[in-house]
């Protein structure tokens, strides 16, 4: 069976779970810590980062871009009878959402409002060129689930997490984007794919006391009265 080896909070591990979810490929999972990375992890990771595939021969794949288009040769795909042309979007649109998640992690950790707001101006312009993409729905390409909604799933399921938690809206003002995350959610696709603590491992880190988000987003509080989040969360 297809092993992953995975940090909890990972985006783009998750990415890679739920792509593996969406398909209901079987695989069993191993959890590390970043911070204390075992060496039978970095004899076989290259970058020394997460996710990591471990094919059924025993072979180790790294960078997340090329487990899933692995993923997708080994299995039947999400959406048949794509063009090349076709394909080759969604790629781009992929990366569109991939090249975005330490951006994400990056805006959850801020300190105070006025950091935030800057490192989500640059998160917007992702969820502007989507808002422009989509169409009716429900999904990327409408009525079919394909690689493009997996690839959103981890920018969009975090974003539901923080508007749960303190009614912070990342998606503010992208009406198709809050649609398509809806649908997203819908599918279970997004619970299945991370572990069972991962709400608390992820509020832990993110919506901890010493970050904007966590003190409950409250638009009254000084700028600056917090020291800077701490990195080393996220993954890449």
């Amino acid at each position: 069976m297809i092993r992953i080896v995975s940090f909890k909070i990972c985006p783009f591990v998750q990415r890679v779970t739920a792509m593996l979810e969406a398909k209901k490929v079987g695989y069993e999972i191993d959890y590390i810590d970043l911070k204390n990375k075992p060496q039978w992890f970095l004899d076989i990771s290259p970058t020394g980062q997460v996710p990591v595939l471990i094919t059924e021969n025993g072979t180790p794949l790294f960078e997340s871009d090329a487990i899933v288009e692995y993923i997708d040769e080994v299995t039947p795909p999400l959406q048949q009878d794509l063009s090349p042309e076709q394909r080759a979007l969604n790629r781009a649109w992929s990366y569109q959402a991939s090249k975005h998640y330490l951006v994400q992690c990056s805006t959850m950790q801020s300190a105070d409002k006025v950091i935030l707001d800057e490192r989500m101006a640059k998160l917007v312009k992702s969820f502007d060129k989507a808002e422009k993409q989509l169409g009716e729905g429900p999904f990327f390409s409408g009525g079919r689930l394909g690689n493009v909604d997996m690839a959103w799933l981890p920018l969009l399921h975090r974003a539901a997490i923080v508007e749960d938690h303190n009614g912070y809206d990342m998606l503010d003002g992208h009406p198709k984007v809050k649609a398509w995350q809806k649908s997203l959610l819908e599918t279970g696709i997004p619970q299945k794919s991370v572990p069972v603590d991962f709400d608390e491992k992820f509020s832990n880190f993110y919506l901890a006391e010493r970050t904007w988000l966590g003190r409950g987003a409250n638009p009254a509080e000084p700028a600056g009265a917090v020291e800077p989040a701490k990195s080393g969360g996220c993954c890449g």
